[in-house]
């Protein structure tokens, strides 16, 4: 914004951001007392959209994706006259991104890896080539992205940028259907490996930071971490013994989604357990399935009994259970218990 002459300061900004560049817009947009439009899709979150109608930015809210919100923000701009700047593809932007590099070479200097996010590229382009040049080849500098929004993976594939479809995911930051064309043509450059990463896995790099290290991390920051997480990855077999950085790159999300997704990524680590067993309807029936879980040191966190879609016996009753436990052993330990007490026991709900 520094870089624009007074007239396009008088006319103002415009971006299409999920939130993270818009809110740095906005920020900046107060301080320097130029005017900012924000257009964001209907999927980013809302205190993201509140944070940056509080900093004073002019917010519209349309597109089901960062494209559809680009298409319009571009309208828009040529309409009012106001500069565009691109949140991932803008030469000044790409440059910004390259201080994250710096700052992981000088604090790490004998790192390994670095694994980053990817949504339009412009992060691991920027952070990436500075990477290269500071500590040479020797670095690998892995990409991450979500599998349902795999824009550099189609980029590397067609070798040009190409737009793939966008599904919703925990990393709406990283929701971008086709990558910048000035990121593509540096991310050649650099980047060695991109892996896709599952929404379990976004789930569960969300929860370790938050129990680990008191740190929340929006699921388009957790995406690097992600990777590792998944069941026998081979990134992490590939990886084991290195010196591996991981950027943590965004903290802003719903307070109520990040309720859902940790109880979504309790669920995936097999923390949260549902199931279904049939129980006797006479009096203690379920007093024995209750004595069982306590002396599996489970915890209950909720019970149904279900009475008229039960047809195998006119005395039984189908109960569906939710419990927390320590860990995916004290989930199996639980099932065997339940299986040599007798019950019958649905066991679809452990981690899945």
């Amino acid at each position: 914004m520094l870089t624009l002459d007074e007239a396009s300061k008088a006319r103002g900004v415009i971006a299409a951001s999920a939130g993270n560049h818009a809110l740095a817009l906005a920020y900046h947009g107060a301080s320097l007392g130029i005017a900012v439009t924000v257009v964001m899709p209907t999927i980013a979150p809302i205190t993201k959209v509140q944070n940056c109608k509080e900093l004073g930015a002019t917010v519209v809210v349309e597109g089901a994706h960062i494209g559809e919100a680009r298409e319009r923000a571009f309208a828009m701009g040529i309409a009012g006259g106001q500069t565009y700047i691109n949140g991932f593809d803008h030469p000044a932007i790409i440059a910004g991104a390259g201080s994250m590099g710096i700052e992981c070479a000088e604090q790490v200097p004998n790192m390994d890896a670095c694994i980053i996010p990817v949504g339009g590229g412009g992060l691991i382009a920027g952070a990436g080539t500075a990477l290269k040049a500071l500590l040479g080849s020797r670095v690998r500098l892995i990409g991450a992205e979500p599998v349902n929004c795999p824009s550099l993976t189609g980029a590397l594939a067609a070798g040009r940028p190409v737009t793939v479809p966008a599904h919703p995911t925990l990393a709406d930051g990283l929701m971008v259907p086709r990558v910048g064309t000035n990121a593509f043509a540096l991310a050649t450059r650099c980047v060695d490996k991109v892996v896709l990463v599952g929404e379990r896995e976004i789930a569960l790099a969300m929860l370790r930071p938050l129990e680990c290290e008191k740190i929340v991390v929006e699921g388009g920051g957790a995406c690097g971490l992600g990777a590792l997480l998944a069941e026998n990855s081979p990134l992490a077999a590939e990886l084991r013994g290195k010196r591996v950085v991981l950027p943590l790159c965004g903290g802003n999300v719903d307070t109520p989604v990040l309720g859902r997704v940790l109880e979504r990524a309790l669920a995936a680590d097999a923390r949260l357990v549902r199931f279904e067993a049939l129980v006797s309807d006479r009096p203690g029936g379920v007093a024995a399935l209750t004595r069982v879980l306590a002396d599996c040191g489970v915890s209950i966190k909720d019970i149904f009994h279900e009475r008229a879609w039960v047809s195998s016996d006119t005395w039984s009753v189908r109960v569906k259970v939710i419990v927390e436990t320590a860990d995916r052993a004290a989930g199996e330990n639980m099932f065997n218990k339940l299986a040599q007490a007798g019950f019958h026991v649905d066991l679809g709900g452990l981690g899945k």
